[in-house]
């Protein structure tokens, strides 16, 4: 069948849509990693997304469709912490692997990536952010249920540590030691709810403070994760739009200072050695992993990364604050 008449036929059937609707899919633009539709209902309009099996990426990267599943759950389990921070999960079909979901009009919810690449810089979203993310870390660290309703290390290795981490390691042999190291450790741990995928692009920028989206790479582990794939966006944004650097680095201190109270699960300075370390690792990925960033295009900026990113997991600073230090330093003498 169809994709649009699988998913019509789970809105019929979820009683969304009346059985004689003649509605219309509207695709969205977006993620690598599914179809997105806008669909207008008797009860205003909604979300509607469905996971593919292959992500649109240059490299062959394929991924179970059970994800579309955990990441209902993640939305599940973190709106209850944050309310409107996440979206509202109206229907779930899993056997199809889709969801509908509230939809925020782009009228008022802008995507934070176009807010930071167009110089409208709010430092102090940063840190509204921060404090959202600290509260599902915390909310949800240290708990054996909401563990078992995650066992999605296997997708995690196939989203995240397998093309960001472990690719990485394969094109520089001489950091293999360190870098596989660094994936093996994140894969064995079990702290608390991770959304795998806090990005820019994936932030919507509203009235009401941040809109978290796409928790495809839901997982049970490190939160140190999460911090470590926000700070990377953030550090590599000076890169790509050099006028704004201080701005930038602005919203990463106060992200990061948002974020540090709510850590009560463990020490702070071991969470942060182990940011800084994710981050540092990252920040080569993004160049030289399965997923390398679209904005950075000039080999110069790629290299300027590379550069600096392998220094920094040769030597990778105690703290998140001593590494945006050290790339700014870098960033100072480019």
């Amino acid at each position: 069948m169809p994709h649009d008449a699988v998913i019509m036929q789970t809105l019929r059937a979820g009683g969304l849509l009346p059985p004689d609707a003649d509605a219309v899919l509207e695709p969205l633009t977006g993620g690598v990693s599914s179809e997105v539709y806008w669909l207008e209902t008797p009860n205003g309009p909604v979300c509607v997304k469905r996971a593919l099996g292959k992500l649109r990426v240059a490299a062959d990267w394929r991924a179970p469709v059970e994800r579309s599943h955990f990441e209902v759950a993640w939305l599940r389990t973190a709106r209850p912490l944050v309310g409107k921070g996440v979206p509202e999960v109206l229907l779930e079909d899993r056997d199809a692997s889709l969801f509908v979901m509230t939809f925020f009009d782009p009228a008022t919810h802008a995507v934070w990536k176009s807010e930071l690449a167009a110089g409208r810089i709010d430092v102090a979203f940063a840190g509204r952010l921060g404090a959202m993310l600290g509260r599902i870390h915390a909310g949800c660290a240290g708990s054996s249920e909401i563990a078992e309703q995650f066992p999605t290390t296997a997708l995690f290795e196939d989203l995240r540590l397998d093309p960001y981490l472990r690719e990485t390691a394969r094109r520089h042999p001489d950091l293999a030691g360190r870098l596989t190291a660094l994936a093996d450790r994140t894969a064995a741990s079990r702290i608390s709810l991770v959304h795998g995928d806090v990005s820019p692009k994936n932030i919507l920028q509203g009235p009401e403070g941040p809109v978290l989206l796409d928790a495809e790479c839901a997982w049970y582990g490190d939160p140190a994760f999460d911090v470590a794939f926000c700070s990377t966006h953030l550090l590599l944004k000076p890169v790509w739009k050099p006028a704004h650097t201080a701005a930038y680095l602005e919203s990463l201190a106060t992200f990061h200072a948002a974020y540090r109270p709510a850590v009560g699960w463990e020490p702070q300075a071991a969470l942060e050695t182990r940011a800084a370390e994710l981050t540092a690792a990252l920040l080569l990925a993004r160049v030289d992993g399965k997923s390398p960033v679209e904005y950075l295009q000039d080999e110069a900026d790629r290299a300027f990364v590379r550069g600096a990113a392998r220094r920094l997991i040769a030597e990778t600073p105690a703290s998140l604050g001593e590494l945006a230090q050290a790339w700014a330093r870098a960033l100072e003498e480019r």
